[in-house]
């Protein structure tokens, strides 16, 4: 050990009380220990009065003196054990100083009476559970030396008292830092394999998300690519194609380029931790319009109604919230047109009154010339995951079959506290 460590070693506690969270949460812990202290304090000051004016005939007075600073001190070990060793070994020292003119020091022991040998091994079990290594051999030789120089004083009176507590405190430094250290090494090992389990996981999920992304690729990218080609190119090889099924074949163009893009942003997203695309601009209530457009010339008649109070506070409105409302409408239609194609449809999107929520309604009837389903079978991973949007902004989704035969899907999303309407005064 390096001397130089010494003076600090002695005076400053290098950890804070070991106190778990259950225990400070109910405060037991720290009250058992208080009471443990207490006790120890008493009997070790009675001990001490007793051993002093009986025992070596120091007068009442200066027992009852001696004795309460030895052991007073033991209150301080329950945070501070090295202040409180400190103190104390200040104290055992004066009152070592005070025994050597008792009058009746032959025949007693020398140089530490048992009082000071019990609150010593007291303290320095303490000790070992807080310190580290520096400060409990600098401990150790202080306790020592000190007991070896005031045996030195009165040689003739020495029973090795001096050599009993350097041997036992020694030995309750050593087995305590040693259990001290592999405990902090258990700690640290626990926190490495916490760490190495998060680290598996996150490799886990990269290489799951880059998994999807190359099946979303390899699959949905793909026919998407040859539908938007397909699309192009009808009108060059098809002679003869009236100008409106060119302009169909445009649209549909159009919407696979769209989607393209967005496969391409989500691509981004699950190939990169870190990726920038999760910052590009997303679709808001500004696309509605757009997107109930791209539906009505799939076939579906819909019929769009959008507050003015939404275009007023749009400013205020987050981006989470727009997004939201977009993608719920774009499932809603796309139900329309898988399950009830040409269906008479409903598209709402409002403040309520007291402006605390935005809400977005989908409803369409049954079809006047009903020739069955697009797509017969459902996955349902439509409805999820709109319950999932509208659950992490702590709104409610509702749907469900309506009285003519249709269908509604009705969510209401909170808003921040948005400015009231004023009405004029009448």
């Amino acid at each position: 050990m390096n001397p130089r460590h010494w003076p600090r070693a002695l005076f400053v506690s290098e950890q804070p009380a070991p106190v778990s969270a259950a225990a400070s949460r109910h405060g037991r812990q720290p009250m058992l220990q208080y009471s443990a202290a207490a006790m120890l304090t008493a009997l070790i000051g009675a001990l001490g009065i007793r051993t002093m004016s009986h025992g070596y005939g120091v007068g009442v007075a200066s027992a009852v003196v001696l004795a309460a600073v030895q052991s007073a001190p033991l209150l301080l070990a329950v945070t501070r054990p090295l202040q409180a060793w400190w103190i104390i070994m200040a104290a055992d020292i004066a009152s070592s100083a005070v025994l050597f003119h008792a009058p009746r020091l032959e025949g007693n022991s020398w140089p530490w009476p048992p009082a000071v040998i019990l609150g010593q091994l007291v303290l320095l079990v303490a000790v070992a559970r807080r310190e580290r290594r520096p400060a409990l051999v600098a401990v150790w030789v202080v306790l020592t030396a000190s007991g070896l120089a005031i045996a030195a004083a009165s040689p003739h009176n020495r029973d090795s008292s001096d050599v009993l507590l350097a041997v036992l405190g020694g030995g309750i430094l050593l087995v305590g830092g040693v259990l001290r250290e592999r405990h902090e090494a258990l700690q640290r090992l626990g926190e490495q394999q916490l760490i190495a389990q998060s680290e598996r996981a996150r490799h886990t999920l990269l290489e799951e998300r880059a998994r999807i992304a190359r099946e979303l690729h390899d699959v949905v990218a793909h026919h998407m690519s040859v539908i938007t080609v397909q699309a192009d190119s009808a009108p060059y090889r098809i002679p003869g194609t009236p100008a409106a099924a060119q302009e169909e074949f445009a649209a549909i163009a159009v919407a696979a380029r769209q989607s393209l893009a967005e496969m391409r942003m989500l691509l981004g997203v699950l190939r990169s931790e870190d990726s920038d695309d999760e910052r590009r601009p997303q679709p808001g209530l500004d696309d509605v319009p757009h997107l109930v457009e791209a539906i009505a010339r799939a076939g579906v008649p819909v019929n769009l109604v959008l507050d003015d109070g939404v275009e007023e506070l749009r400013a205020l409105i987050p981006p989470t919230v727009e997004l939201s409302a977009y993608r719920i409408v774009q499932e809603a239609l796309a139900n329309v047109v898988r399950h009830a194609p040409g269906a008479r449809t409903r598209v709402e999107v409002k403040l309520l009154p007291d402006r605390s929520s935005l809400t977005v309604l989908v409803a369409n009837a049954t079809p006047q010339q009903y020739s069955g389903a697009l797509e017969t079978s459902s996955t349902g991973h439509g409805l999820v995951g709109m319950r999932e949007r509208v659950r992490l902004l702590g709104g409610a989704l509702k749907t469900g079959p309506t009285l003519d035969g249709g269908f509604q899907v009705t969510a209401r999303l909170p808003l921040p506290a948005l400015p009231r309407k004023e009405t004029p005064n009448t």
